[in-house]
Protein backbone atom coordinates (compact mmCIF):
# COMPACT_ATOMS: atom_id res chain seq x y z
CA UNK A 1 0.00 0.00 0.00
CA UNK A 2 1.06 3.48 -0.39
CA UNK A 3 2.07 5.84 1.76
CA UNK A 4 -1.11 8.09 0.92
CA UNK A 5 -3.41 5.27 2.00
CA UNK A 6 -5.47 5.65 5.32
CA UNK A 7 -6.28 3.15 7.72
CA UNK A 8 -10.01 2.19 8.30
CA UNK A 9 -9.44 4.41 11.62
CA UNK A 10 -8.18 7.50 9.64
CA UNK A 11 -10.10 8.01 6.54
CA UNK A 12 -13.01 10.56 7.05
CA UNK A 13 -14.73 8.33 4.40
CA UNK A 14 -15.12 5.43 7.78
CA UNK A 15 -16.43 8.32 10.35
CA UNK A 16 -19.55 8.99 7.97
CA UNK A 17 -22.77 7.20 9.26
CA UNK A 18 -24.05 4.46 6.83
CA UNK A 19 -27.43 4.39 8.14
CA UNK A 20 -29.06 7.33 5.96
CA UNK A 21 -32.01 5.76 3.49
CA UNK A 22 -30.53 7.98 0.78
CA UNK A 23 -27.20 7.18 1.17
CA UNK A 24 -25.61 5.62 -2.09
CA UNK A 25 -22.22 3.49 -3.57
CA UNK A 26 -23.31 5.12 -7.32
CA UNK A 27 -21.89 8.39 -8.73
CA UNK A 28 -25.07 10.86 -8.19
CA UNK A 29 -26.71 11.39 -12.11
CA UNK A 30 -26.17 14.26 -13.75
CA UNK A 31 -29.59 16.13 -15.28
CA UNK A 32 -32.07 14.83 -18.17
CA UNK A 33 -32.91 17.45 -20.79
CA UNK A 34 -35.60 17.31 -23.50
CA UNK A 35 -36.91 19.64 -26.01
CA UNK A 36 -39.33 19.42 -28.43
CA UNK A 37 -40.43 21.58 -31.45
CA UNK A 38 -43.87 20.65 -32.95
CA UNK A 39 -46.69 23.56 -34.06
CA UNK A 40 -49.19 21.03 -33.92
CA UNK A 41 -48.48 18.85 -31.16
CA UNK A 42 -49.20 19.02 -27.46
CA UNK A 43 -45.50 20.39 -26.44
CA UNK A 44 -45.92 20.20 -22.79
CA UNK A 45 -47.30 16.48 -22.44
CA UNK A 46 -44.66 15.36 -24.88
CA UNK A 47 -42.04 17.19 -22.97
CA UNK A 48 -43.99 15.33 -19.44
CA UNK A 49 -43.42 11.63 -20.94
CA UNK A 50 -39.66 12.69 -22.21
CA UNK A 51 -38.86 14.04 -18.96
CA UNK A 52 -40.27 10.59 -17.30
CA UNK A 53 -37.84 8.88 -18.98
CA UNK A 54 -35.30 10.83 -18.00
CA UNK A 55 -36.18 10.10 -14.96
CA UNK A 56 -33.03 8.16 -13.55
CA UNK A 57 -30.39 10.98 -14.60
CA UNK A 58 -32.14 13.45 -11.80
CA UNK A 59 -34.92 13.32 -9.14
CA UNK A 60 -34.84 16.39 -7.54
CA UNK A 61 -37.06 18.80 -9.52
CA UNK A 62 -38.18 19.02 -12.74
CA UNK A 63 -39.49 21.63 -14.84
CA UNK A 64 -41.14 22.61 -18.36
CA UNK A 65 -40.81 25.99 -20.16
CA UNK A 66 -43.54 26.56 -23.80
CA UNK A 67 -43.59 29.51 -26.14
CA UNK A 68 -45.83 29.78 -28.51
CA UNK A 69 -44.33 32.16 -30.66
CA UNK A 70 -44.97 35.38 -28.68
CA UNK A 71 -45.10 34.79 -24.88
CA UNK A 72 -42.80 32.11 -22.87
CA UNK A 73 -44.20 30.38 -19.17
CA UNK A 74 -42.22 27.54 -17.20
CA UNK A 75 -43.50 25.86 -14.13
CA UNK A 76 -40.96 24.18 -12.16
CA UNK A 77 -40.46 22.03 -8.48
CA UNK A 78 -39.28 20.11 -6.30
CA UNK A 79 -39.93 16.50 -6.78
CA UNK A 80 -40.40 13.98 -9.39
CA UNK A 81 -41.89 14.50 -12.77
CA UNK A 82 -44.88 12.85 -12.21
CA UNK A 83 -45.33 14.84 -8.76
CA UNK A 84 -44.57 17.79 -10.39
CA UNK A 85 -46.91 17.96 -12.87
CA UNK A 86 -50.99 17.27 -13.47
CA UNK A 87 -53.67 17.41 -15.73
CA UNK A 88 -54.14 20.88 -14.94
CA UNK A 89 -50.65 22.38 -15.13
CA UNK A 90 -50.22 20.54 -18.67
CA UNK A 91 -53.44 22.01 -19.94
CA UNK A 92 -52.13 25.71 -18.95
CA UNK A 93 -48.72 25.19 -20.81
CA UNK A 94 -49.52 25.91 -24.14
CA UNK A 95 -47.78 26.42 -27.16
CA UNK A 96 -45.66 24.65 -29.91
CA UNK A 97 -42.14 24.87 -28.31
CA UNK A 98 -41.12 23.19 -25.53
CA UNK A 99 -38.22 22.67 -23.07
CA UNK A 100 -37.74 20.06 -20.03
CA UNK A 101 -35.50 19.59 -17.29
CA UNK A 102 -34.79 17.24 -14.69
CA UNK A 103 -32.12 17.79 -12.05
CA UNK A 104 -29.51 16.68 -9.87
CA UNK A 105 -27.24 19.41 -8.32
CA UNK A 106 -24.05 19.37 -9.12
CA UNK A 107 -23.49 23.28 -8.36
CA UNK A 108 -26.25 24.87 -5.94
CA UNK A 109 -28.33 23.45 -3.01
CA UNK A 110 -31.27 21.19 -4.13
CA UNK A 111 -33.48 24.08 -3.92
CA UNK A 112 -36.89 25.32 -5.86
CA UNK A 113 -34.52 28.59 -6.32
CA UNK A 114 -31.91 26.20 -8.46
CA UNK A 115 -34.94 24.19 -10.60
CA UNK A 116 -34.45 24.44 -14.29
CA UNK A 117 -35.23 25.35 -16.95
CA UNK A 118 -34.37 28.55 -16.09
CA UNK A 119 -36.28 31.34 -17.80
CA UNK A 120 -35.10 35.10 -18.00
CA UNK A 121 -36.96 37.91 -19.30
CA UNK A 122 -35.77 41.64 -19.78
CA UNK A 123 -35.84 45.14 -22.03
CA UNK A 124 -33.98 45.23 -24.82
CA UNK A 125 -33.47 47.99 -27.71
CA UNK A 126 -34.25 46.13 -30.82
CA UNK A 127 -33.55 47.30 -34.03
CA UNK A 128 -30.78 49.14 -36.43
CA UNK A 129 -29.78 52.99 -37.65
CA UNK A 130 -30.60 54.59 -34.52
CA UNK A 131 -34.47 53.37 -35.54
CA UNK A 132 -34.73 51.01 -32.18
CA UNK A 133 -37.99 50.51 -29.62
CA UNK A 134 -37.95 48.39 -26.39
CA UNK A 135 -39.55 44.78 -26.30
CA UNK A 136 -39.11 42.13 -23.71
CA UNK A 137 -36.85 39.44 -24.91
CA UNK A 138 -37.49 36.07 -23.36
CA UNK A 139 -34.69 33.13 -23.33
CA UNK A 140 -34.78 29.98 -21.44
CA UNK A 141 -32.14 27.00 -20.58
CA UNK A 142 -31.85 24.14 -19.73
CA UNK A 143 -28.33 22.59 -18.96
CA UNK A 144 -26.69 19.02 -18.39
CA UNK A 145 -23.52 18.93 -16.96
CA UNK A 146 -21.05 20.90 -14.86
CA UNK A 147 -18.85 24.42 -15.80
CA UNK A 148 -15.15 24.90 -14.48
CA UNK A 149 -14.60 28.63 -14.62
CA UNK A 150 -18.08 29.19 -12.67
CA UNK A 151 -16.09 32.19 -10.20
CA UNK A 152 -14.97 33.84 -13.46
CA UNK A 153 -18.29 33.36 -15.28
CA UNK A 154 -20.09 35.09 -11.96
CA UNK A 155 -17.65 37.88 -11.95
CA UNK A 156 -18.36 38.65 -15.63
CA UNK A 157 -22.14 38.62 -14.45
CA UNK A 158 -20.92 40.90 -11.65
CA UNK A 159 -19.29 43.13 -14.25
CA UNK A 160 -22.04 43.76 -16.72
CA UNK A 161 -24.21 44.62 -13.62
CA UNK A 162 -26.54 41.29 -13.58
CA UNK A 163 -28.20 40.33 -10.51
CA UNK A 164 -27.90 36.32 -9.98
CA UNK A 165 -31.18 34.95 -8.09
CA UNK A 166 -30.11 31.50 -8.02
CA UNK A 167 -27.07 29.22 -6.97
CA UNK A 168 -26.14 27.27 -10.46
CA UNK A 169 -23.97 27.87 -13.17
CA UNK A 170 -26.67 27.18 -15.17
CA UNK A 171 -28.07 30.85 -14.24
CA UNK A 172 -24.83 32.01 -14.96
CA UNK A 173 -25.29 30.49 -18.40
CA UNK A 174 -28.59 31.86 -18.82
CA UNK A 175 -28.53 35.39 -18.16
CA UNK A 176 -24.52 35.85 -20.16
CA UNK A 177 -26.50 34.36 -23.27
CA UNK A 178 -29.53 36.70 -22.47
CA UNK A 179 -27.50 40.03 -22.23
CA UNK A 180 -25.88 39.15 -25.78
CA UNK A 181 -29.50 38.24 -27.29
CA UNK A 182 -31.06 40.93 -29.31
CA UNK A 183 -32.85 39.47 -31.54
CA UNK A 184 -31.04 36.92 -33.47
CA UNK A 185 -29.79 33.77 -30.99
CA UNK A 186 -27.06 32.22 -33.34
CA UNK A 187 -25.13 35.19 -32.95
CA UNK A 188 -25.79 35.60 -29.12
CA UNK A 189 -24.21 31.88 -28.95
CA UNK A 190 -21.58 32.28 -30.94
CA UNK A 191 -20.96 35.57 -28.61
CA UNK A 192 -21.46 33.46 -25.15
CA UNK A 193 -20.81 29.82 -25.17
CA UNK A 194 -17.03 30.43 -26.13
CA UNK A 195 -16.62 31.88 -22.56
CA UNK A 196 -18.30 28.02 -20.91
CA UNK A 197 -15.22 25.76 -19.67
CA UNK A 198 -16.55 22.88 -18.94
CA UNK A 199 -19.02 19.90 -20.21
CA UNK A 200 -22.36 20.84 -21.11
CA UNK A 201 -25.60 19.89 -23.57
CA UNK A 202 -28.04 22.62 -23.55
CA UNK A 203 -31.15 23.29 -25.35
CA UNK A 204 -31.84 26.85 -25.35
CA UNK A 205 -35.06 28.19 -26.07
CA UNK A 206 -36.64 31.85 -27.13
CA UNK A 207 -40.57 32.45 -28.36
CA UNK A 208 -39.70 30.99 -31.60
CA UNK A 209 -36.52 28.98 -31.51
CA UNK A 210 -35.56 25.81 -30.14
CA UNK A 211 -31.16 25.24 -30.60
CA UNK A 212 -29.32 22.42 -29.04
CA UNK A 213 -26.06 22.92 -28.29
CA UNK A 214 -23.00 20.37 -27.29
CA UNK A 215 -19.46 21.15 -25.31
CA UNK A 216 -16.36 20.47 -27.23
CA UNK A 217 -15.15 17.87 -26.58
CA UNK A 218 -18.83 16.22 -25.92
CA UNK A 219 -18.60 15.16 -23.00
CA UNK A 220 -22.35 15.16 -21.85
CA UNK A 221 -25.02 13.39 -25.13
CA UNK A 222 -27.29 14.99 -26.81
CA UNK A 223 -29.34 13.40 -29.69
CA UNK A 224 -32.12 14.59 -32.17
CA UNK A 225 -34.70 12.87 -32.81
CA UNK A 226 -37.65 13.79 -35.66
CA UNK A 227 -41.79 13.65 -35.07
CA UNK A 228 -43.43 11.75 -38.20
CA UNK A 229 -42.09 10.97 -41.45
CA UNK A 230 -38.38 12.13 -42.08
CA UNK A 231 -38.53 13.53 -45.12
CA UNK A 232 -41.66 15.59 -44.32
CA UNK A 233 -40.95 15.57 -40.20
CA UNK A 234 -44.46 17.32 -38.13
CA UNK A 235 -41.77 18.10 -34.97
CA UNK A 236 -38.33 17.90 -34.16
CA UNK A 237 -37.31 16.44 -30.43
CA UNK A 238 -33.64 16.97 -28.78
CA UNK A 239 -33.04 14.70 -25.67
CA UNK A 240 -30.18 13.75 -23.15
CA UNK A 241 -30.54 9.90 -24.79
CA UNK A 242 -32.20 7.98 -27.30
CA UNK A 243 -35.09 6.09 -24.73
CA UNK A 244 -36.60 9.58 -24.65
CA UNK A 245 -36.95 9.93 -27.82
CA UNK A 246 -38.52 5.98 -27.90
CA UNK A 247 -41.19 7.16 -25.51
CA UNK A 248 -42.72 9.73 -27.71
CA UNK A 249 -42.18 7.89 -30.56
CA UNK A 250 -39.32 10.03 -32.41
CA UNK A 251 -37.30 8.47 -34.86
CA UNK A 252 -33.46 9.11 -34.06
CA UNK A 253 -31.82 11.21 -36.43
CA UNK A 254 -28.21 12.18 -35.05
CA UNK A 255 -26.28 13.32 -32.26
CA UNK A 256 -25.61 16.68 -31.79
CA UNK A 257 -21.58 16.88 -32.81
CA UNK A 258 -18.95 18.24 -30.09
CA UNK A 259 -18.99 21.94 -30.31
CA UNK A 260 -21.84 22.19 -32.37
CA UNK A 261 -25.55 24.16 -32.09
CA UNK A 262 -28.47 22.42 -33.80
CA UNK A 263 -30.93 25.36 -34.52
CA UNK A 264 -34.89 24.49 -35.00
CA UNK A 265 -37.48 27.08 -36.22
CA UNK A 266 -40.07 27.52 -38.48
CA UNK A 267 -37.36 27.57 -41.11
CA UNK A 268 -36.92 23.50 -40.68
CA UNK A 269 -33.39 22.57 -39.01
CA UNK A 270 -30.02 23.26 -39.50
CA UNK A 271 -26.14 22.64 -37.93
CA UNK A 272 -24.03 25.45 -36.96
CA UNK A 273 -20.68 25.79 -34.89
CA UNK A 274 -20.67 27.91 -31.84
CA UNK A 275 -16.51 27.19 -31.54
CA UNK A 276 -14.27 29.03 -33.87
CA UNK A 277 -11.40 26.47 -32.20
CA UNK A 278 -10.79 23.19 -33.47
CA UNK A 279 -13.37 20.33 -32.73
CA UNK A 280 -11.97 17.58 -30.54
CA UNK A 281 -12.33 14.61 -31.11
CA UNK A 282 -16.42 13.26 -29.58
CA UNK A 283 -15.00 11.94 -25.78
CA UNK A 284 -18.46 11.22 -23.95
CA UNK A 285 -18.02 10.47 -20.12
CA UNK A 286 -17.48 7.14 -19.27
CA UNK A 287 -20.35 6.40 -16.52
CA UNK A 288 -22.52 7.22 -19.34
CA UNK A 289 -21.88 3.71 -20.47
CA UNK A 290 -21.48 2.21 -16.68
CA UNK A 291 -24.20 3.55 -15.24
CA UNK A 292 -25.85 6.75 -16.09
CA UNK A 293 -27.54 5.77 -18.97
CA UNK A 294 -30.74 3.53 -19.33
CA UNK A 295 -29.84 -0.02 -20.78
CA UNK A 296 -32.64 0.64 -23.36
CA UNK A 297 -30.64 3.92 -25.00
CA UNK A 298 -28.57 4.02 -27.95
CA UNK A 299 -24.78 5.50 -27.98
CA UNK A 300 -22.92 6.58 -31.08
CA UNK A 301 -25.21 3.28 -32.29
CA UNK A 302 -24.64 1.38 -29.98
CA UNK A 303 -26.63 -0.83 -27.33
CA UNK A 304 -26.12 -0.02 -23.80
CA UNK A 305 -27.66 -3.01 -22.62
CA UNK A 306 -25.43 -4.82 -24.77
CA UNK A 307 -22.13 -2.95 -24.00
CA UNK A 308 -22.98 -3.81 -20.03
CA UNK A 309 -23.45 -7.35 -20.69
CA UNK A 310 -19.91 -7.07 -22.57
CA UNK A 311 -18.30 -5.59 -19.50
CA UNK A 312 -19.67 -8.23 -17.66
CA UNK A 313 -18.02 -11.47 -19.71
CA UNK A 314 -14.87 -9.68 -19.98
CA UNK A 315 -14.56 -8.78 -15.93
CA UNK A 316 -15.27 -13.00 -16.27
CA UNK A 317 -12.11 -13.03 -18.10
CA UNK A 318 -10.36 -10.69 -15.86
CA UNK A 319 -10.94 -12.11 -12.68
CA UNK A 320 -12.32 -15.84 -12.67
CA UNK A 321 -13.23 -17.44 -9.53
CA UNK A 322 -14.86 -20.81 -8.46
CA UNK A 323 -18.04 -19.79 -6.90
CA UNK A 324 -22.11 -20.85 -6.80
CA UNK A 325 -24.28 -18.55 -7.92
CA UNK A 326 -23.92 -14.97 -9.75
CA UNK A 327 -26.38 -12.44 -7.96
CA UNK A 328 -26.49 -8.91 -8.85
CA UNK A 329 -26.80 -5.48 -6.92
CA UNK A 330 -30.25 -4.82 -8.51
CA UNK A 331 -30.90 -3.06 -11.39
CA UNK A 332 -27.82 -1.18 -12.27
CA UNK A 333 -25.47 -4.21 -11.57
CA UNK A 334 -27.96 -6.71 -13.07
CA UNK A 335 -26.98 -6.65 -17.37
CA UNK A 336 -23.20 -7.07 -15.64
CA UNK A 337 -24.11 -9.87 -13.67
CA UNK A 338 -25.77 -11.91 -16.53
CA UNK A 339 -22.68 -11.09 -18.67
CA UNK A 340 -20.54 -12.60 -15.90
CA UNK A 341 -22.50 -15.17 -15.43
CA UNK A 342 -22.73 -16.47 -19.52
CA UNK A 343 -18.83 -16.09 -19.64
CA UNK A 344 -18.11 -17.95 -16.22
CA UNK A 345 -21.13 -20.89 -16.70
CA UNK A 346 -22.06 -20.41 -13.55
CA UNK A 347 -26.04 -19.82 -12.66
CA UNK A 348 -27.02 -16.32 -12.69
CA UNK A 349 -29.85 -15.79 -9.94
CA UNK A 350 -31.46 -13.11 -8.07
CA UNK A 351 -30.81 -12.58 -4.37
CA UNK A 352 -31.76 -9.27 -3.66
CA UNK A 353 -35.28 -7.83 -4.08
CA UNK A 354 -35.67 -3.89 -4.76
CA UNK A 355 -38.05 -1.90 -3.08
CA UNK A 356 -38.25 0.58 -6.17
CA UNK A 357 -40.31 2.85 -4.57
CA UNK A 358 -38.93 3.86 -0.75
CA UNK A 359 -35.67 5.87 -2.63
CA UNK A 360 -37.75 9.44 -3.05
CA UNK A 361 -40.32 9.68 -0.16
CA UNK A 362 -41.17 13.22 1.53
CA UNK A 363 -41.88 11.03 4.70
CA UNK A 364 -38.68 11.12 7.00
CA UNK A 365 -38.47 7.11 8.39
CA UNK A 366 -38.18 7.35 12.16
CA UNK A 367 -34.95 6.38 13.71
CA UNK A 368 -35.71 2.92 14.28
CA UNK A 369 -36.19 2.69 10.65
CA UNK A 370 -33.40 4.84 10.07
CA UNK A 371 -31.44 1.73 11.41
CA UNK A 372 -31.90 -0.90 8.82
CA UNK A 373 -30.40 1.12 5.96
CA UNK A 374 -30.18 -0.44 3.29
CA UNK A 375 -32.54 -3.20 4.35
CA UNK A 376 -35.25 -0.17 3.32
CA UNK A 377 -33.92 -0.79 -0.36
CA UNK A 378 -33.20 -4.38 -0.98
CA UNK A 379 -34.02 -7.60 1.00
CA UNK A 380 -32.17 -10.67 0.67
CA UNK A 381 -33.55 -14.05 -0.57
CA UNK A 382 -32.79 -16.08 2.38
CA UNK A 383 -33.48 -19.75 0.38
CA UNK A 384 -31.49 -18.86 -2.51
CA UNK A 385 -28.36 -17.50 -0.62
CA UNK A 386 -28.14 -19.76 2.30
CA UNK A 387 -25.27 -22.26 2.23
CA UNK A 388 -24.50 -20.54 -1.31
CA UNK A 389 -20.64 -19.05 -2.77
CA UNK A 390 -21.77 -15.83 -4.03
CA UNK A 391 -20.24 -14.00 -6.67
CA UNK A 392 -21.87 -10.02 -6.18
CA UNK A 393 -21.63 -7.92 -9.54
CA UNK A 394 -22.22 -4.39 -9.54
CA UNK A 395 -21.45 -1.67 -11.86
CA UNK A 396 -19.57 0.63 -9.45
CA UNK A 397 -18.49 1.86 -6.25
CA UNK A 398 -17.91 5.33 -5.58
CA UNK A 399 -18.04 5.90 -1.93
CA UNK A 400 -18.24 2.25 -0.34
CA UNK A 401 -21.02 3.22 2.14
CA UNK A 402 -23.95 0.92 0.55
CA UNK A 403 -21.69 -1.98 -0.26
CA UNK A 404 -20.57 -2.73 2.77
CA UNK A 405 -24.28 -2.63 4.02
CA UNK A 406 -24.91 -5.17 1.10
CA UNK A 407 -21.88 -7.63 1.76
CA UNK A 408 -23.50 -7.88 5.22
CA UNK A 409 -26.90 -8.86 4.10
CA UNK A 410 -25.60 -11.69 2.06
CA UNK A 411 -23.50 -13.14 5.53
CA UNK A 412 -27.22 -12.77 7.30
CA UNK A 413 -29.28 -14.57 4.61
CA UNK A 414 -26.78 -17.52 5.16
CA UNK A 415 -23.86 -17.02 2.00
CA UNK A 416 -20.80 -18.51 3.25
CA UNK A 417 -18.61 -16.64 0.36
CA UNK A 418 -19.62 -13.15 -0.78
CA UNK A 419 -17.04 -12.24 -3.57
CA UNK A 420 -17.64 -8.67 -5.29
CA UNK A 421 -16.66 -8.09 -8.76
CA UNK A 422 -17.44 -4.66 -10.05
CA UNK A 423 -17.44 -3.91 -13.83
CA UNK A 424 -15.97 -0.92 -14.36
CA UNK A 425 -12.31 0.24 -13.13
CA UNK A 426 -11.90 1.66 -9.74
CA UNK A 427 -13.18 5.42 -9.19
CA UNK A 428 -10.06 7.29 -7.77
CA UNK A 429 -10.35 10.68 -9.06
CA UNK A 430 -13.39 13.48 -8.76
CA UNK A 431 -15.18 15.01 -12.11
CA UNK A 432 -15.48 18.10 -12.34
CA UNK A 433 -17.62 17.88 -15.04
CA UNK A 434 -21.42 17.15 -13.88
CA UNK A 435 -21.08 14.10 -11.61
CA UNK A 436 -21.36 14.76 -8.08
CA UNK A 437 -17.42 13.42 -7.02
CA UNK A 438 -15.61 16.56 -6.37
CA UNK A 439 -14.47 15.48 -3.11
CA UNK A 440 -11.78 12.83 -3.58
CA UNK A 441 -11.46 12.15 -0.28
CA UNK A 442 -15.03 10.39 -0.37
CA UNK A 443 -13.69 8.00 -3.36
CA UNK A 444 -13.49 4.90 -0.94
CA UNK A 445 -10.76 3.61 -4.06
CA UNK A 446 -8.70 6.82 -4.06
CA UNK A 447 -7.62 5.38 -0.47
CA UNK A 448 -6.43 1.72 -1.53
CA UNK A 449 -4.95 2.43 -5.15
CA UNK A 450 -1.44 0.53 -5.27
CA UNK A 451 0.65 -0.94 -8.57
CA UNK A 452 -0.54 -4.18 -8.13
CA UNK A 453 -3.90 -3.49 -8.09
CA UNK A 454 -4.67 -5.40 -5.31
CA UNK A 455 -7.75 -4.81 -3.66
CA UNK A 456 -7.68 -7.24 -0.55
CA UNK A 457 -7.65 -4.41 2.05
CA UNK A 458 -10.77 -2.53 0.60
CA UNK A 459 -12.45 -6.33 0.27
CA UNK A 460 -11.76 -6.67 3.97
CA UNK A 461 -13.09 -3.14 5.28
CA UNK A 462 -16.65 -3.91 2.45
CA UNK A 463 -16.80 -7.42 4.57
CA UNK A 464 -16.21 -9.40 1.17
CA UNK A 465 -14.06 -12.40 0.58
CA UNK A 466 -12.20 -11.03 -2.47
CA UNK A 467 -12.79 -7.65 -4.91
CA UNK A 468 -11.93 -7.66 -8.25
CA UNK A 469 -12.91 -4.19 -10.80
CA UNK A 470 -12.91 -4.31 -14.36
CA UNK A 471 -9.38 -3.06 -16.50
CA UNK A 472 -9.88 0.02 -18.23
CA UNK A 473 -8.58 -1.30 -21.36
CA UNK A 474 -11.46 -4.55 -20.66
CA UNK A 475 -13.88 -1.41 -20.28
CA UNK A 476 -12.92 0.34 -23.03
CA UNK A 477 -12.74 -3.43 -25.14
CA UNK A 478 -16.60 -3.53 -24.37
CA UNK A 479 -17.32 0.10 -25.46
CA UNK A 480 -15.69 -0.71 -28.80
CA UNK A 481 -14.12 2.51 -28.46
CA UNK A 482 -10.42 3.89 -27.64
CA UNK A 483 -9.19 5.86 -25.03
CA UNK A 484 -9.13 9.11 -26.94
CA UNK A 485 -12.47 8.78 -27.57
CA UNK A 486 -13.86 8.80 -23.97
CA UNK A 487 -13.49 10.91 -20.95
CA UNK A 488 -11.68 8.51 -18.54
CA UNK A 489 -10.86 11.52 -15.80
CA UNK A 490 -12.42 9.76 -13.16
CA UNK A 491 -10.70 6.66 -13.91
CA UNK A 492 -7.22 7.91 -14.62
CA UNK A 493 -7.00 11.59 -13.73
CA UNK A 494 -6.28 12.56 -17.96
CA UNK A 495 -9.02 15.70 -17.81
CA UNK A 496 -10.14 16.65 -20.98
CA UNK A 497 -10.92 20.27 -20.54
CA UNK A 498 -7.30 21.51 -17.97
CA UNK A 499 -8.12 22.31 -14.90
CA UNK A 500 -5.68 24.01 -12.77
CA UNK A 501 -4.89 22.81 -9.08
CA UNK A 502 -6.02 26.23 -7.68
CA UNK A 503 -9.20 26.10 -9.61
CA UNK A 504 -9.84 22.15 -8.61
CA UNK A 505 -9.65 23.79 -4.59
CA UNK A 506 -12.49 26.13 -5.42
CA UNK A 507 -14.65 23.69 -7.33
CA UNK A 508 -17.44 22.66 -4.96
CA UNK A 509 -20.99 22.09 -5.36
CA UNK A 510 -21.73 25.08 -2.97
CA UNK A 511 -19.38 27.87 -4.23
CA UNK A 512 -22.16 30.40 -4.85
CA UNK A 513 -24.12 29.81 -1.93
CA UNK A 514 -24.83 32.90 -0.41
CA UNK A 515 -27.54 35.16 0.85
CA UNK A 516 -29.95 35.74 -2.53
CA UNK A 517 -31.77 38.91 -1.91
CA UNK A 518 -35.28 38.71 -3.03
CA UNK A 519 -36.85 39.85 -6.38
CA UNK A 520 -39.93 41.94 -6.42
CA UNK A 521 -42.44 42.21 -8.35
CA UNK A 522 -42.18 43.84 -11.38
CA UNK A 523 -37.85 43.41 -11.69
CA UNK A 524 -37.34 43.34 -15.12
CA UNK A 525 -34.90 40.52 -15.44
CA UNK A 526 -36.82 38.59 -12.83
CA UNK A 527 -36.68 34.80 -13.60
CA UNK A 528 -40.59 34.20 -13.98
CA UNK A 529 -42.57 31.10 -13.79
CA UNK A 530 -46.06 30.84 -14.88
CA UNK A 531 -47.28 31.11 -11.21
CA UNK A 532 -46.15 34.68 -11.99
CA UNK A 533 -48.38 35.31 -14.85
CA UNK A 534 -51.91 36.91 -13.71
CA UNK A 535 -53.67 34.23 -16.09
CA UNK A 536 -51.20 31.95 -18.28
CA UNK A 537 -54.16 30.14 -19.45
CA UNK A 538 -55.09 33.49 -21.46
CA UNK A 539 -51.62 32.61 -23.59
CA UNK A 540 -51.97 32.43 -27.33
CA UNK A 541 -51.78 29.00 -29.00
CA UNK A 542 -48.76 28.66 -32.47
CA UNK A 543 -52.28 29.61 -34.47
CA UNK A 544 -53.01 32.50 -32.91
CA UNK A 545 -49.44 34.12 -33.36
Amino acid sequence: MSDQNLSKSQSPLFTHSDNSVGSSDKPEESCGIFGVYAPQADVARLTYFGLFALQHRGQESAGITVSNGAHMACYSRMGLVNQVFNEQILSILKGYIATGHVRYSTTGSSVQANTQPVLVEGKRFIGENGNTKPETVSLALAHNGNLVNTRELQRACEELGIQLSTTSDSEIMTRLIHAAYTGDIQAALENTLPQFKGAFAVIVQTPRELVAIRDNPGIRPLVVGCLGDEKSPDGWVVASETCALDIVGAKYLFDVEPGTAVMINGSGIRKFRWTKSNVEKEKVCAFEYIYFARPDSLFRGKSIHAIRQRMGEILAREAPLDADIIVPVPDSGTPHAIGYARASKIPFTEGLIKNRYVGRTFIDPQERLRALGVRMKLNPLEKVLNGQRVVLVDDSIVRGTTSRQIVQLLRDAGAVEVHMRIASPPVVFPCFYGIDTADQEQLIASHYTNPENDYSELAEYLGADSLAYLSIEGMLEAFGHTADEMCLACLNGDYPIPISAQTRLGLHKFMLERKIPQQKNGDIDAVRSVSDDPDPGDLPGPSDV
